[in-house]
């Protein structure tokens, strides 16, 4: 497999241009996911050599992902371990810097703005923020000084199933979005995830992608995860590499309901369904 000519987000001068060059696409952006860690809930241990992980971000990129989502701390909601910022970057500095000659722009999963400038310096262009820049305060101003784009996620420490999700998610995002206009990062390089899974029941994460066009008020792209989530499961009891079938049918509703960037473990089985989907969607 051979990565694509082009390449994306080597340059601070260019990385500002990213998000409207990927948007200006005529077709949902697919995000692939590469965990470097040993306990990601699907797929933690499998791509800890740089070796394999290098592989597998070519693989997904011949499969058609528009973008690489490199995470080295595990933020699944049940049992995750939170690690040092040089525990993070100690798994990152073996592949990371292959990652971005790859031709597709990478974003930078943390919640440490330190280590999203590590990246950053080392060709990543776009920060992705499970925390929504809540936790760490400097993550705002790095994004706005890089002139980077960023990926607001919504994240609650624990699940409440007797609050109004999509309420909690408005909130959050409000606050978000004052915490980025007071660090002077522009609406324009801004991209909002429900965080399908992340302080939620199953119940309101179904409810987050019926809902999903609720989230237009904010008139920002959406991102959607679906991938491999519990709440297939609990629609039809699975281990995460069987949810194949949930996860597609997850993406393909939150297209329908707006999302124009998806998260998925599964690069090849996405985009041709989002083709085939399309491509029907067409005929009308």
């Amino acid at each position: 497999m051979t990565a694509r000519s082009s390449t994306f987000g080597t340059s601070a001068s260019t990385r500002h241009d990213i998000l409207p060059a990927l948007l200006g696409k005529p077709h949902p952006l697919v995000m692939g996911v590469l965990n470097v860690t040993p306990d990601s809930f699907s797929d933690g241990g499998r791509f800890l050599d740089p070796a394999t992980a290098l592989a597998q971000a070519e693989r997904m990129v011949a499969e058609g992902a528009d973008i690489l989502d490199v995470g080295a701390e595990s933020t699944r909601p049940y049992g995750s371990v939170r690690i040092s910022e040089e525990d993070e970057l100690a798994r990152l500095r073996p592949i990371l810097p292959a990652l971005t000659r790859l031709g597709v722009p990478i974003s930078i999963d943390t919640m440490k703005a330190g280590v999203a400038a590590w990246a950053l310096d080392q060709g990543a262009a776009i920060a992705n923020d499970v925390w929504g820049l809540h936790r760490d305060p400097a993550m705002a101003r790095l994004a706005a000084a890089r002139g980077v784009p960023v990926v607001v996620m919504h994240n609650r420490d624990a699940a409440d199933p007797a609050i109004d999700i999509m309420d909690d998610i408005a909130a959050f995002f409000t606050r978000s979005l004052a915490i980025a206009d007071e660090a002077g990062l522009p609406r324009e390089r801004i991209v909002l995830d429900p965080g399908i899974g992340f302080g939620k029941t199953a119940e309101q994460s179904m409810i987050a992608l019926a809902r999903l066009g609720e989230l237009g008020r904010f008139g920002l792209p959406i991102l959607v995860g679906a991938s491999r989530k519990r709440f297939i499961a609990s629609i039809s009891p699975s281990e995460p590499d069987q949810r194949i079938g949930g996860s597609l049918a997850a993406h393909l509703i939150a297209v329908q309901n707006g999302a124009r960037i998806i998260r998925a473990h599964d690069v090849h089985e996405t985009v041709q369904a989002l083709r085939v989907a399309a491509a029907i969607g067409d005929k009308r």
